[in-house]
């Protein structure tokens, strides 16, 4: 049976959906917030089994809290995901058509791309191909603006990449749309959009946990096959060199 839903519950996931997504850190501070302002049991480490009982009560809504981490700093992040639909769907009641269509290219570019990012030359350049109603350049630059401040995408010197917050909320959309090139990181099992591939087995490990698993390794090898892990890894000293 699943364990009861207390204010300090409620309180908690009215404000994880205002926030869109919520910083690990945070969440944690929140999850304090909660059981102190509603005046039910703490525990610091029980912020896990906190969620759980509230995902209980979300499972017959087709709801869910779930956690990714990012794929800049490898820091937790928490998201309230609708299982009922894909979020491009969702996503529909906020854009319009032709900006939905730019979403969608925007995409194809980050992960069809070798390091999961996209330049907004390229994506500006797509502007007068949409479908739907073809945009001015400036107009797309106003909606990516939009995409990044509502946190579907990041954007970082002129390059976009999917937002920590799409990739938690898109993750079944993006595995089934892209099968062929979609891939899930070998150490923390999320999708991996920015990220690095054995060119030995294919497996891929997103950048934060590559620089994790192989810390303090001399000669890095992959976790799956045991070859020698060819990418330079920002972060990561090595000695030697393959042989």
């Amino acid at each position: 049976m699943a364990a009861q839903m207390t204010d300090a519950h409620r309180r908690f996931l009215q404000a994880l959906m205002s926030n869109g997504i919520t910083e690990g850190s945070e969440a944690k501070k929140l999850h304090q917030h909660c059981c102190e302002t509603d005046k039910v049991y703490y525990a610091h480490d029980k912020l896990d089994d906190f969620i759980s009982t509230i995902n209980s009560h979300l499972q017959p809504l087709f709801m869910q809290i779930r956690k990714g981490i990012s794929e800049d700093d490898g820091r937790a992040h928490y998201a309230v995901v609708n299982l009922a639909e894909t979020e491009v769907t969702k996503m529909a009641s906020d854009y319009t058509e032709s900006e939905l269509e730019l979403f969608r290219k925007t995409m194809d570019l980050i992960i069809l791309s070798e390091n999961g990012f996209a330049s907004s030359t390229d994506i500006l350049n797509l502007a007068d191909q949409l479908k739907t109603k073809k945009m001015k350049k400036k107009e797309a630059e106003q909606v990516l603006k939009v995409f990044v401040e509502d946190k579907w995408l990041s954007e970082k010197n002129g390059e976009y990449t999917l937002h920590t917050r799409c990739i938690i909320e898109m993750e079944q959309y993006i595995l089934s749309n892209y099968q062929d090139v979609a891939r899930k990181c070998n150490i923390c099992h999320s999708l991996a959009i920015q990220s690095q591939g054995c060119e030995s087995c294919g497996i891929g490990m997103h950048l934060p946990c590559v620089r994790k698993y192989f810390r303090g390794q001399t000669e890095p090898r992959c976790p799956e096959c045991n070859e020698f892990w060819s990418c330079d890894t920002p972060g990561v000293s090595r000695m030697g060199s393959q042989t």
